[in-house]
């Protein structure tokens, strides 16, 4: 999730499109808060991992 955030973040810069930077960005955030829960051991959506 959050190499696909950081992909569409840099092709919405680069191509000018502000909704992929949006997209991207908002991507970039979830997947980093998911990881940290993950890998601080609580259980994300009632499993223990959320990939």
């Amino acid at each position: 999730m959050i190499i696909t955030g950081i992909i569409l973040a840099l092709i919405g810069v680069l191509v000018g499109i502000p909704i992929l930077t949006t997209i991207g960005v908002i991507l970039v955030i979830a997947g980093a808060v998911l990881a940290i829960l993950g890998s601080a051991g609580r259980a994300v959506g009632g499993r223990p991992h959320w990939y």
